[in-house]
């Protein structure tokens, strides 16, 4: 070692560069990591994640290799004191007494990654090092020189890394006297798995040699699908529960077929862990039995109640005698006002909370054209109060001389419908926004299209655009601008309008407003 540091002072040489890149955890509890370089000038960073603190690390060892220049020739390598294979003392039985140290070839810039993902290093060295260093990879070599013609001066070095590279074992010397330049010997590469990787679900490892070949089969099978189901974007409990379901039962015939207590006890886990889920998937959805409260407690609280909405919906949407969106909203909130008996009570109050443009002048044109009545003025009504309501009639919603009307549902069922419509049109966040009518209309009657989880359409699929113009009266161009006003009131959240169909959920704080459509 002291006859090689000795002669590479002698030649000039100095010794290679070498710098790592490392990824540290901060600290017990927390899950942020730490990058640092061996570099003076590289400032420490903190990562939130591993995953980040990865990303980061080899983002910047890779922009040192790019300012880096090419591996200078005039150097020996970096990695002779690390224990490095191609460093170790010659075993024959001549030892060499000039050069003990086993290098070869011209200086490369060798990349080195350590298998756990905690370090880079990066350093100049021979190629015969690189290439006895498992998982090492060449990231530039130092380029070719041209031969030496005798009684001529070698070409000055025209810049870091140019000129002639100088080897670190002694030069080679043809017949003709002239170096023969040695080859760059290609890094070693990985040994690559020979077997297949394992089945696994969950933490369990499932064997090759299980039988029957069904059971094997079927655990397969459950941990792709367990593994998929937590890829997907949004949950889906019932899925869920079947999934752990069919779990129980193969982790059970897997016991019974190893006599593996611990696999009945994970079964048995599995089924209870099915029936919580099922129990959730209910609650949510409303479906529980009698005596229990819903996970989502509805103002209108059962199947019948909401399809009873939807009729009020649709029956407005082909009876209201003014075009327009607002003359829709304030048609279906005294249809529901009066649904019963076709006579009601109003206030001022409710009328004018509506976002209309002009409730005088629309209540007037109602009035007009026959299809609401008032014992007064419409400026009585505007002016009127909760103490002092205004008496109203529908003359087409009076029932006949048979007792019939447009609607079945009773007398107690006309004031949920009502106040589950007011509450829709006057949500805070809407009267917050300053929402127009036509927003409030679009708010409540998607509301009656949702399934138990908030998505629009059956089946979360969305909503067709020529069923929803119909019940809504507005051109594309105020379709987008109503969906986007929505989204902003934290009304409808993933929402996406194309061509044809109204994609996305209602959020989590309108969910007791929802009707969800049948399966």
């Amino acid at each position: 070692m002291t006859q090689a540091a000795t002669g590479s002072e002698s030649d000039g040489r100095v010794p290679g560069r070498r710098w790592t890149v490392r990824l540290d955890p901060v600290g017990r509890g927390s899950a942020e990591v730490r990058v640092s370089c061996s570099r003076p000038a590289c400032a420490e960073r903190r990562l939130p994640s591993a995953a980040a603190g990865r990303t980061a690390a080899v983002a910047h060892l890779t922009a040192h290799l790019r300012a880096t220049p090419a591996p200078r020739a005039d150097t020996y390598c970096a990695c002779r004191a690390d224990g490095c294979r191609a460093h170790l003392p010659d075993t024959g039985r001549h030892a060499r007494t000039e050069q003990p140290w086993r290098c070869g070839g011209p200086v490369v810039l060798a990349v080195i990654t350590d298998r756990a993902g905690r370090w880079w290093q990066a350093l100049e060295c021979c190629s015969r090092c690189a290439a006895a260093t498992p998982g090492a990879r060449t990231a530039a070599a130092s380029p070719p020189s041209a031969p030496r013609t005798a009684g001529r001066p070698a070409p000055a070095v025209a810049g870091p890394g140019a000129g002639t590279p100088q080897f670190s074992d002694q030069q080679v010397t043809t017949r003709t006297g002239g170096p023969a330049h040695l080859p760059v010997p290609a890094p070693r590469p990985r040994p690559a798995r020979r077997r297949p990787p394992e089945a696994r679900v969950g933490r369990r490892v499932v064997p090759r040699d299980l039988r029957p070949v069904s059971l094997r089969d079927e655990l397969t099978e459950l941990g792709d699908l367990f593994r998929a189901y937590q890829k997907r974007p949004e949950p889906d409990l019932a899925l869920l529960a079947d999934l752990q379901e069919r779990k129980a039962r193969a982790f059970l015939t897997w016991s019974e077929v190893s006599c593996d207590v611990a696999l009945r006890l994970e079964a048995q886990r599995a089924e209870q862990a099915a029936a919580v889920i099922r129990r959730q998937h209910q609650h949510r959805t409303g479906c529980v039995p009698d005596g229990e409260e819903p996970g989502v407690a509805r103002l209108l609280t059962g199947p019948a109640q909401w399809e009873y909405a939807r009729s009020v919906l649709a029956y407005v949407a082909g009876h209201t005698p003014l075009p327009g969106a607002e003359a829709r909203l304030l048609v279906l909130m005294l249809t529901l006002r009066t649904a019963h008996t076709g006579t009601g009570n109003l206030v001022g109050q409710d009328v004018q909370a509506l976002g209309l443009t002009d409730p005088e002048d629309l209540v007037q044109q109602l009035t007009g054209c026959g299809w609401l009545s008032l014992p007064g003025t419409v400026g009585d009504l505007l002016a009127s109060r909760p103490e002092n309501p205004t008496p109203i009639t529908v003359p087409s919603l009076v029932r006949g001389k048979d007792g019939t009307g447009p609607f079945t549902f009773g007398r107690k069922t006309r004031p949920k419908l009502s106040g589950w419509a007011q509450r829709a049109v006057s949500d805070k966040k809407l009267r917050k926004a300053k929402a127009p009518a036509d927003a409030r209309l679009l708010a409540v009657t998607l509301a009656t299209w949702t399934d138990d989880v908030g998505r629009l359409g059956p089946g979360g699929r969305g909503v067709t655009l020529d069923a929803l113009t119909t019940r809504v009266p507005v051109g594309a161009d105020e379709l987008r601008d109503l969906v986007d006003r929505l989204t902003a009131a934290d009304w409808l959240t993933d929402a996406a309008l194309t061509d044809t169909h109204l994609t996305g959920r209602l959020t989590e704080r309108v969910l007791p407003l929802t009707c969800p459509l049948p399966d």
